[in-house]
C-alpha cells in the first residue's frame, strides 16, 4: 500500500468515487479540496511541510503539528486553528473552487492534514517538496478519475 492508499484511507476517502459524505461532498470534492490544499502548502508562500510547521509554531500550535511530524500519536485540531493558522483566504478560494462550503473545507482538512503530515513524516523527519509534489501529482490523477 503507498502513501496516498495510506491517506485516502485514514481519511475516508476511496471506494466508489460519486460517494458522498454524510457532509454532501463527494469523494472527487475531497480529492480536489485535498490536491489543492497539498498546492497551497507546498508553494512557494508556505513552504512545504517545514514551511507549515513555522506557521503553527507561529501561530502557538507547534506543538500540534510537532505531534503529526513526529511518530507517536496525532494531536488533534480544530477548524477554527486550522483557519488560524492558514490563510483564511486560501481556504476560502478552494471552497470556492471545490463547491464545498467553506467550513466543510475547513473541517474535512482538520482531519486530512494531520494524516497527510503523519504519512509524509513517517520517520520524523521532514521531507523534501518532491516528495510532496508527486502526492499532489498522484491525488490529482485520483480527482480526474472520479470525474
Amino acid at each position: 500500500m503507498g502513501i496516498l492508499d495510506d491517506i485516502m484511507s485514514a481519511t475516508g476517502i476511496g471506494g466508489a468515487t460519486q460517494a458522498v459524505n454524510p457532509s454532501g461532498v463527494t469523494q472527487q470534492q475531497q480529492c480536489s479540496a485535498l490536491s489543492m490544499i497539498l498546492d497551497y502548502v507546498n508553494s512557494p508562500q508556505v513552504g512545504g511541510i517545514s514551511g507549515l510547521q513555522r506557521m503553527f509554531q507561529e501561530k502557538g500550535l507547534g506543538g500540534v503539528v510537532s505531534s503529526w511530524i513526529g511518530t507517536g500519536q496525532n494531536l488533534p485540531i480544530s477548524g477554527d486553528q486550522l483557519s488560524s493558522v492558514l490563510h483564511s483566504g486560501a481556504l476560502q478560494q478552494i471552497a470556492q473552487k471545490c463547491g464545498i462550503d467553506p467550513g466543510n473545507l475547513t473541517s474535512m482538512m482538520s482531519t486530512m492534514l494531520p494524516q497527510v503530515v503523519d504519512k509524509l513524516t513517517p520517520n520524523g523527519q521532514v521531507p523534501d517538496n518532491n516528495s510532496l509534489q508527486d502526492l499532489i501529482t498522484s491525488v490529482r490523477s485520483m480527482a480526474a478519475g472520479a470525474r
